[in-house]
């Protein structure tokens, strides 16, 4: 009754658990991680299973796959929802950033005018600022379904782009630098002043920050083209990600630290705030850029550009074994026998999730088999990134066939030839 009343009134609080607002997806989420935890860890203790089951291992096991598989659904949809839900959450939160970077502009203005007095490039700075939020308010609210602010920033996999990141940091400072020119040169009275600002934007003073704009904006776009023929040729695996987050600008895929991203962001940042230091010393022109730091800019780049040029991540079948249990006699493989795919690169960065683990198959000859969840506690033994382990169906005609692992990316494996025997 009380949730109905909620959406009578359309006013959600933080303990909402409807699927229509930012905070009932989360709570739907988490909710849904807890309820497949618990089953997961339920039936790697060997608890729950049904007794027609219980006596077959073959059959337990597939039961327990398909009941982990149908949780780990309901995850994924409950991830999607509060994804699908958090653009509209996260574009004001980027308004605030804004209008507060802009309340700490005017607060450093006016500290720093204590003594000195002020003067037309405090004004002109000031104002560049109101006019760069201006813009950037009415493009957030024109891109509130994508995040706002972020949406130039976030890539095809829905994941924030390190090489968009660093490329939009240094397009910012150099509008807001031309503005701040443009603004003491419209209030500038005196003909000397206004030739001075004008030599402000001479190439041979500007050429360092110039140069470094162009390289990181080439580098965004040339990444963008590589990793897209990368993934066309089945050479990169590449899977969506529920929603954008902070922490992709410095890690890969998978969620780990990434040290061509870090060092990329760390320069880049260090770079820009020392641009931004130049700018506030002399806003008369534009930064010049040391060509040292420039170059240092330009080595962190190129390191970025190699480590996703050398991004490899295909798939890979090396052998296929049959697999023994402990007291079992050595034989070939046969129909019903538990076979053990040995290779690299069969669960992707972004693939742990239960829901793309049930999305691994094997094609044994033209028979298609989902390898199985095998639980334990606080994980799964099978499927590994090296190793399948999945049963020969029944179906499969004895002889020479062909294995190949189709992953929840949707890339295929070379062929394996094995011996099935009756």
């Amino acid at each position: 009754m009380a949730l109905d009343e909620t959406r009578t009134s359309g006013t959600h609080s933080g303990g909402c658990t409807c699927g229509d607002c930012p905070h009932g997806a989360r709570r739907g989420h988490r909710n849904a991680v807890a309820a497949f935890l618990a089953k997961r860890d339920e039936l790697a203790a060997g608890n729950g299973l049904p007794a027609g089951v219980a006596q077959s291992p073959s059959a337990s096991r597939q039961w327990v796959s398909d009941e982990l598989t149908g949780s780990a659904r309901t995850v994924a949809e409950r991830a999607r929802e509060a994804g699908d839900a958090w653009p509209h959450q996260v574009w004001r939160s980027t308004l605030y950033v804004v209008w507060g970077a802009v309340g700490a502009l005017l607060l450093g203005t006016c500290a720093t005018a204590i003594g000195a007095g002020w003067s037309t490039a405090r004004t002109a700075g000031l104002l560049a600022a109101l006019v760069t939020a201006g813009l950037l308010t009415a493009a957030a609210r024109l891109h509130r379904a994508r995040g706002g602010l972020l949406a130039p920033l976030i890539g095809e996999d829905n994941r924030l782009s390190t090489s968009r990141t660093v490329a939009a940091s240094w397009v910012l400072l150099a509008v807001f630098a031309v503005l701040v020119l443009a603004l003491q040169l419209a209030g500038a009275s005196d003909p000397d002043e206004r030739d001075a600002l004008i030599e402000g934007l001479d190439l041979v003073r500007s050429a360092g920050v110039v140069a470094v704009l162009a390289l990181v904006s080439a580098v965004a776009v040339v990444v963008r083209r590589v990793v897209t023929v990368r993934v066309l040729g089945r050479r990169l695996q590449k899977l969506r990600a529920d929603r954008p987050r902070a922490a992709d600008l410095l890690t890969d895929d998978a969620g780990r630290g990434s040290f061509t991203d870090v060092q990329y962001v760390l320069v880049s940042a260090v770079a820009v705030l020392f641009a931004g230091v130049r700018l506030a010393r002399r806003p008369e022109q534009l930064p010049d850029l040391p060509w040292g730091l420039a170059l240092l800019v330009a080595v962190s780049a190129a390191t970025y550009f190699a480590g996703k040029y050398a991004e490899d991540g295909r798939p890979v079948v090396l052998s296929v074994v049959r697999a023994r249990e402990a007291g079992d006699l050595d034989g070939a493989i046969r129909t019903g026998d538990d076979i053990e795919i040995r290779g690299a690169g069969f669960v992707p960065p972004g693939a742990g999730t239960p829901d793309r683990l049930a999305r691994l198959v094997v094609r044994i000859g033209t028979v298609h088999v989902h390898v199985p969840l095998i639980p334990v506690a606080g994980g799964f033994s099978n499927p590994t990134d090296t190793v399948l382990t999945v049963p020969v169906p029944v179906e499969v005609e004895p002889g020479t066939v062909d294995v190949q692992v189709v992953t929840a990316a949707g890339v295929e494996t070379d062929r394996c030839p094995i011996d099935v025997t009756d």
